[in-house]
């Protein structure tokens, strides 16, 4: 209820009314990009800008942020503090994280008011290089993240692209409009657009519900959660490595060795997000070629491993 309103209230200015200096400006207000410790990229974005500022701005962002980050080896999108931001911007930010080599149909929006449906594609080129698909991305969310984020949240994960770490996500809205009702002093704010989810399967999306993390921890916490399982991840080429070379040095069942090898190179790992799920991965894995109810992995903390010798690989 707004009394002292006379007309209808206007839209806020958006980005594309200012100048090149301000549209600046409020980029680095909102996108925030380091290099943390162990060459790790953090790219923190709170509000998604639309096509026409990153097609203004795209060289800029290229040169002094992307590529700052295209030389890291795995990369966290803080998107807790995200609420909102452009539709159309959507594409640009899946596209950089998408391996490149077919173009994919991610969403379709639906506009009440137009009464138009808008599908959302990869896009065949970007500008600089795209990140590679060899590299781990962990995507930061809170109960704050809403709307255009939670609808990049949702397609990275369900591309597999990314790790989501932290919170449920708001369940919000893509676009909502602040309409009067009749000729009163009363104004209805309500959704008027809306995701069909074409990688959900049966039409579900993120709103009403929200996104949920794959690892879900309070969103104060989520970033050093995300740079403790990218550390896991990172080591477990050398795990995996040290496994087969225990097998074909001690393994006694010789002739299952060649199959167990091929099965640990094999394993797809990209949803391995603590010592436990590689632990369960690695047995099941082993166990479906080998049979041999031996042939254990099992996770030993430093107070245990220092209390007993080492043991051979059926251990």
């Amino acid at each position: 209820y707004e009394p002292s309103t006379l007309e209808a209230p206007q839209p806020a200015p958006t980005l594309t009314n200012l100048t090149r200096e301000e549209l600046l400006a409020q980029l680095q207000k909102s996108i925030h990009h380091e290099v943390l410790e162990g060459n790790v990229g953090y790219l923190q974005v709170d509000d998604l800008p639309s096509q026409e500022v990153l097609s203004e701005l795209g060289g800029f962002l290229v040169t002094h942020m992307w590529r700052q980050l295209m030389n890291t080896s795995a990369l966290v999108l803080d998107l807790r503090d995200c609420a909102g931001g452009h539709i159309s911007g959507i594409p640009y930010f899946i596209s950089y994280l998408h391996p490149g080599n077919t173009i994919m149909h991610v969403d379709t929006i639906y506009d009440r008011p137009s009464n138009t449906t808008t599908e959302i594609w990869t896009l065949p080129n970007v500008l600089g290089e795209r990140y590679s698909a060899d590299k781990d991305v962990v995507v930061l969310t809170s109960g704050r993240t809403g709307g255009v984020a939670e609808d990049i949240v949702y397609i990275l994960k369900q591309m597999r692209r990314g790790i989501v770490v932290g919170e449920r996500t708001e369940g919000g809205a893509l676009d909502l409009q602040k309409l009067r009702i009749g000729q009163s002093n009363f104004f209805l704010t309500l959704p008027v657009s809306r995701s069909l989810g074409p990688l959900g399967g049966g039409g579900q999306t993120w709103e009403g519900s929200g996104v949920l993390p794959c690892v879900g921890i309070p969103a104060e916490q989520a970033l050093e959660k995300a740079l403790a399982i990218l550390t896991l991840r990172r080591a477990l080429p050398g795990v995996v490595l040290r496994l087969q070379e225990a097998l074909q040095d001690y393994y006694t069942l010789v002739d299952r060795v060649p199959g167990l090898l091929h099965r640990l190179a094999s394993m797809d790992y990209s949803a391995v997000v603590s010592e436990e799920d590689l632990v369960t991965k690695l047995n099941a894995g082993l166990q479906a070629v080998s049979e041999d109810p031996r042939l254990l992995v099992r996770v030993t903390g430093p107070r245990e491993s220092s209390s007993r010798p080492e043991t051979g690989p059926n251990d």
